[in-house]
């Protein structure tokens, strides 16, 4: 699939934040993860494809500084209505992740993606979306990733999906990326249904 704003604005201009299909107030499996991390609190954290995730309320407790990303101007207007006044600790990039990034940022130490690789399932957008891993984060940063895995539900938001395993995801970033940890997990998503994900994190070495 490639990225559709149209798509993404209806969805967020029509649908409470809770109702939202992916939506998910327990944010503990990332910080599961996040406790690999010294220090991660001081990074510059980058969230492609945020949404109106919690994990946004959840970083800002802990001091971290956001560059938060998402096709959908909908989405961020949402998020920036109710981080009023936090703006100081916010980056705002309103850009389809696949494409190059053009606006400059401070140095990206870590990556957080909550369901939004497998979004991506035409070849040049996951190109596109690895390149700019490439491009933006720090020798010595780190990614995490959570997406539906080899057992997960084909659609999501009326759209196809990729689902991933731990091997796939590896190939993708390629030898500067090394596996710190991995986990599968199934999320109950707002209707109860369960949803096979697979959690990673890597640190890039060089």
């Amino acid at each position: 699939m490639k990225s559709n704003e149209k798509h993404w604005d209806a969805i967020f201009s029509c649908t409470e934040e809770s109702k939202l299909g992916w939506y998910e107030k327990d944010v503990s499996q990332t910080l599961k993860l996040l406790r690999h991390i010294p220090d991660w609190e001081d990074f510059s954290i980058f969230l492609p494809g945020v949404g109106t995730s919690v994990l946004i309320d959840e970083l800002l407790a802990r001091g971290a500084k956001l560059v938060l990303n998402d096709i959908s101007t909908e989405a961020l207007e949402r998020v920036k209505n109710k981080l009023s006044g936090r703006n100081e600790e916010l980056v705002w990039l309103c850009q389809d992740i696949a494409q190059p990034i053009l606006k400059e940022l401070p140095n990206i130490k870590l990556w957080i993606d909550r369901a939004v690789l497998h979004f991506l399932t035409d070849r040049d957008c996951v190109k596109g979306y690895f390149e700019n891993v490439k491009s933006i984060l720090d020798v010595g940063g780190y990614i995490i990733f959570a997406e539906f895995s080899i057992t997960g539900a084909s659609k999501c938001a009326g759209l196809e999906l990729h689902q991933y395993s731990i091997d796939e995801l590896s190939e993708e970033l390629g030898s500067s990326f090394r596996l710190i940890s991995h986990f599968d997990y199934v999320y109950l998503n707002p209707n109860g249904d369960p949803r096979p994900y697979i959690y990673a994190l890597y640190i890039r070495e060089y």
